[in-house]
């Protein structure tokens, strides 16, 4: 079975100045995915200011839907399943994911490492014609230290529902620019970051490194900022599947929706 896939970082809907709202423009770029399944991060599920101030602005393409951005993403199309992390006085934000397979559960880890910045693993058991996915939305802290404390406990949440080698897919906003978590993760569950299934992107490259006897080397794409990415800070990790592609969704039409770029993935399952 064939699953179209993809991780995006929405900036919770709104430009990084002033905050004008981007939700209509998402919601017609999330479509060109044409993924079966999306990982989202910074989702707002209600925000009460934005909504007063443009929820009737005579600009459609500034308007705030009346449900939360996960229901209005995912429209007539897709189920959908949120996990609140940031909760404040005029509303909150967290991870959501979108499938066009039924979601037969849903729960939401708190893995905040402190208190200025809630952070959670939203996990979600899919019902396809293939059998059961595991489906993990992950979006790690800024702060080293935190990120390998979060690891640990997305590799215990793993193991503890999927470990008897059911299909993983985990996606989202690392912040691991420094891509020190990867191996943890291969070592531990198993899996598969969808650029490094792709094999070598220099042939050249590994040929030096082979004569070195050094390792091939392993690195996920680019994804931010989104206008000329440099950071690797989003990921796909996969188990039970081929990686058949991946794609980094860059250039100007996709820097004035969020500060990150989309990764879109198309797999198999094995």
């Amino acid at each position: 079975m064939k699953i179209r896939v993809a991780t995006y970082n929405i900036h919770k809907g709104v430009t990084s100045l002033r905050s004008t709202p981007r939700v209509l423009a998402l919601k017609k770029a999330i479509a060109e995915f044409h993924a079966d399944i999306v990982f989202l991060q910074e989702v707002q599920g209600r925000h009460d200011r934005h909504h007063a101030r443009f929820g009737q602005h005579k600009r459609e393409h500034r308007v705030w839907p009346e449900t939360a951005q996960y229901e209005y993403f995912a429209g007539e199309s897709h189920h959908s399943a949120y996990g609140m992390n940031a909760v404040y006085d005029h509303g909150h934000h967290g991870n959501a994911l979108l499938s066009c397979f039924p979601i037969e559960n849903s729960h939401n880890h708190d893995v905040s490492d402190h208190a200025y910045e809630q952070r959670g693993i939203l996990h979600c058991v899919l019902e396809t014609p293939a059998g059961k996915i595991h489906c993990y939305v992950v979006h790690l802290g800024l702060f080293e230290g935190g990120r390998g404390r979060q690891t640990e406990q997305l590799i215990e949440a793993v193991n503890k529902s999927a470990g008897h080698g059911e299909p993983v897919i985990i996606a989202g906003d690392f912040n691991d620019w420094r891509n020190t978590l990867s191996d943890r993760l291969r070592n531990a569950l198993g899996v598969t970051e969808v650029f490094d299934g792709l094999g070598p992107r220099s042939p050249l490259g590994d040929m030096v490194r082979s004569w070195a006897g050094r390792q091939p080397r392993l690195a996920p794409a680019r994804t931010f900022p989104a206008a000329l990415p440099w950071f690797r800070l989003d990921r796909i990790y996969v188990r039970g599947f081929k990686i058949d592609n991946a794609q980094v969704m860059a250039g100007p039409i996709w820097a004035k929706l969020s500060d990150h770029a989309p990764i879109v993935a198309e797999l198999q399952l094995a």
